[in-house]
């Protein structure tokens, strides 16, 4: 496992030192999400020649690793590259924060995606090992489906309210979105949970879930998220704030 984990950070950071010279020129590292997801499909299906269990079992795995990255991957770069005319709101805060130190920070930005990519891979590299699955196990493929459904619905009710012109500059509130202020980073969060299952409960397998709560609610995630929404919606986006559940879909409270 470790031989593997590290070729795969060597790939992942060549990658990122390409796209990283790129947005010198662009002055747009929006595609710094799209390399994140694109990068875990392909660490999903390096891991095929390294994994010694089971081989249906590996073979799995793969897939719907695979299939959830194709999915997020796709989505990003229809909405965050090719559905914008400008650098993503939270990326251009970054440059401007950080000024005339922006080549460097984004340098190191990049870098930590490469290193992230191959953290969260550890979880499917670990649920391709051991046996054939067991019946048990089959339930963490139900889980990645309701997960991958939930983050479909979640991520096309919110591209198909800001298609509306007449939404430009208010709350998205529609469907899931009535009930969390973040389904979409819910459901990611849940996709998790199905390599713990997978991997039969196995301890570098929970690394996936645990990670990802830290890294939505303390780095990457939720506090960006907000405070872009903050700076575009103001006193609408406090309403939303005040009214609906941060993370887990639920029930509203009064205004």
């Amino acid at each position: 496992m470790i031989r593997a984990v590290l070729w795969g950070w060597g790939v992942m950071a060549l990658a990122m030192m390409v796209l990283w010279l790129r947005q010198l020129r662009t002055r747009d590292a929006t595609s710094v999400d799209v390399a994140w997801s694109v990068g875990l499909g392909f660490l999903s299906l390096f891991y095929l020649g390294f994994a010694d269990g089971d081989r249906t079992r590996a073979i799995i795995v793969a897939i719907i690793a695979t299939l959830w990255a194709l999915r997020l991957s796709t989505y990003l770069l229809r909405d965050r590259v090719f559905g914008r005319k400008e650098e993503d709101g939270r990326y251009k805060y970054l440059r401007g924060y950080w000024g005339k130190r922006a080549p460097v920070g984004f340098f190191f930005f990049y870098q930590a995606q490469a290193l992230f990519a191959v953290l969260f891979s550890v979880p499917i590299f670990a649920a391709m090992q051991g046996g054939p699955l067991m019946s048990l196990a089959w339930s963490g493929v139900l889980v990645w489906a309701v997960a991958v459904v939930g983050e479909t619905v979640a991520d096309r009710q919110l591209a198909g309210f800001r298609a509306d012109r007449n939404n430009r500059g208010q709350v998205c509130e529609v469907g899931l979105w009535k009930f969390s202020r973040h389904p979409n980073y819910f459901f990611e969060w849940l996709h998790w949970w199905a390599y713990v299952i997978l991997a039969d409960g196995a301890l570098l397998a929970w690394l996936g879930p645990v990670a990802m709560l830290i890294f939505l609610f303390r780095l990457t995630g939720i506090p960006y998220t907000e405070a872009q929404s903050l700076r575009s919606r103001g006193d609408a986006y406090r309403r939303y704030q005040r009214t609906t559940s941060i993370f887990i879909p639920w029930f509203r409270r009064p205004a």
